[in-house]
């Protein structure tokens, strides 16, 4: 397969720039770019924080978006937990309580 004009082909990432070293890497960063949109009190209150905590921007929304996101997953365990253990209780098994009482009739105190 041919490189394009002004590019050599490389066994790990495709395509660089002729003319780099082997381990430049031609993206800006080597994590996702993405353009959000939030209301400016929101915006400026998370300029602070992230001031305050002395993170950057990044940094700071990469944070918050892995926290929500480990809340959701603990919200749902949660909530699959509520639906076998949870709803009203029950009266305990009329058997379970006579052996219960059984056993401990025979323990000494």
């Amino acid at each position: 397969m041919a490189a394009r004009a002004g590019f050599v082909r490389t066994q790990s990432s495709g395509a660089r720039p002729r003319g780099l070293v082997s381990w430049y890497n031609p993206s800006y960063t080597l994590v996702m770019k993405t353009a959000i949109s939030i209301p400016d009190p929101i915006f400026h209150a998370a300029e602070r924080a992230a001031k305050r905590q002395k993170v950057s921007r990044s940094r700071f929304y990469a944070k918050a978006v892995a926290a929500y996101l480990k809340s959701q997953q603990e919200k749902g365990i949660k909530e699959a937990l509520d639906a076998v253990y949870g709803g009203e209780p029950s009266e305990p098994d009329p058997f379970v309580t006579v052996a219960a009482y059984q056993l401990l009739a025979k323990e000494k105190w």
